[in-house]
């Protein structure tokens, strides 16, 4: 799962990177993913639905309906 989990959030990048944003990995644990925005994301004011309506919507569909995604700054 960890690997299905890193090549999502790897395709995710691109899209973010497109609009001059980022993402990071900070930690996986499980089901429990933790992740830190920068560059245009960082700042956004719609961070926390790119959270949770875009990473995390796609990582439950993708890998396993149980993730959750949490941001760390």
């Amino acid at each position: 799962m960890e690997e299905q989990i890193k090549e999502v959030l790897e395709e995710l990048r691109n899209a973010l990177q497109a609009d001059g944003g980022d993402l990071e990995l900070v930690s996986l644990k499980g089901t429990d993913v933790q992740v830190r925005l920068t560059g245009a994301c960082g700042g956004c004011p719609h961070a926390n639905q790119t959270l949770k309506d875009g990473i995390q919507r796609v990582l439950r569909e993708r890998v396993n309906e149980d993730i959750v995604v949490t941001r760390v700054d």
